[in-house]
């Protein structure tokens, strides 16, 4: 059956046997190809070595946690990494979230959310490489903040930022919109390529992430200003929002 995946190959880096045994029977009917690693040593060599265009990375882990391995995986690649945190572990997401994964599912994870965000990730890794080929779009500027969608660069003051790829597009997209609220959905549906589900608080996530990485006070922002049960906003300098 092709279902637009036939040649995608992915890696799963987790020492659950049996959700790794679903996870492949689920995926590759649906023409993915599915790699298999029990430890991070050996996921990272598997990582390193091979060709993948995602990999879903558990955090807990024997002989390498998932944190460690995914520093070395940026260290030499951009391939979209899918972190698996325990239910309720934040600590476990921001920490991902900052060394690099693209995105993180709890391991409480339904199938539809799985192949959702692997979608998501994948298409935005495949539109980045595209990107870099055509047209370049304009930089943006908003106060001392400046973002180069072309080179995928942004830098505060003169300092360049260190930002995910998820991050890069989160900032970028509420940056081109400064003066107007987004919208959770908005947000998700623009950076995460997919819909909204109820107590998806994945935005959240990065914008926290996000607003440490601007030296941001989310209680006198200068940057990112929450929006109270509707989304975000990206403050304009000297300009007072119309909420």
């Amino acid at each position: 059956m092709d279902n637009g995946n036939s040649g995608t190959r992915l890696l799963l880096i987790d020492d659950d046997l049996k959700l790794c045994r679903l996870v492949r029977q689920y995926l590759e009917p649906l023409g993915y190809a599915v790699s298999l690693a029990h430890n991070g040593e050996d996921g990272l060599r598997a990582a390193l070595a091979g060709t993948f265009d995602a990999i879903i990375l558990d955090v807990m882990m024997p002989k390498l946690d998932g944190f460690e391995v995914l520093k070395k995986i940026r260290a030499k690649s951009d391939v979209p990494v899918l972190m698996l945190t325990g239910l309720g572990e934040e600590s476990d997401r921001i920490v991902g979230l900052e060394i690099g994964a693209d995105d993180y599912l709890p391991k409480t994870f339904s199938t539809r959310e799985l192949l959702a965000r692997l979608r998501a990730v994948i298409r935005r890794s495949r539109a980045t490489a595209r990107q870099k080929k055509e047209e370049p779009t304009p930089v943006v500027t908003v106060g001392d903040l400046i973002m180069d969608p072309a080179s995928r660069t942004a830098s505060l003051a003169g300092q360049p930022l260190t930002l995910t790829a998820v991050e890069f597009d989160l900032l970028f997209a509420l940056a081109r919109s400064a003066g107007r609220v987004k919208t959770r959905e908005r947000l998700l549906i623009e950076v995460a390529e997919r819909d909204f589900e109820a107590f998806d608080r994945s935005i959240d996530v990065h914008i926290s992430s996000l607003r440490r990485k601007l030296g941001d006070d989310p209680k006198a922002p200068r940057f990112i200003q929450t929006i109270r049960s509707v989304g975000y906003l990206m403050l304009k300098p000297g300009v007072v929002p119309e909420l």
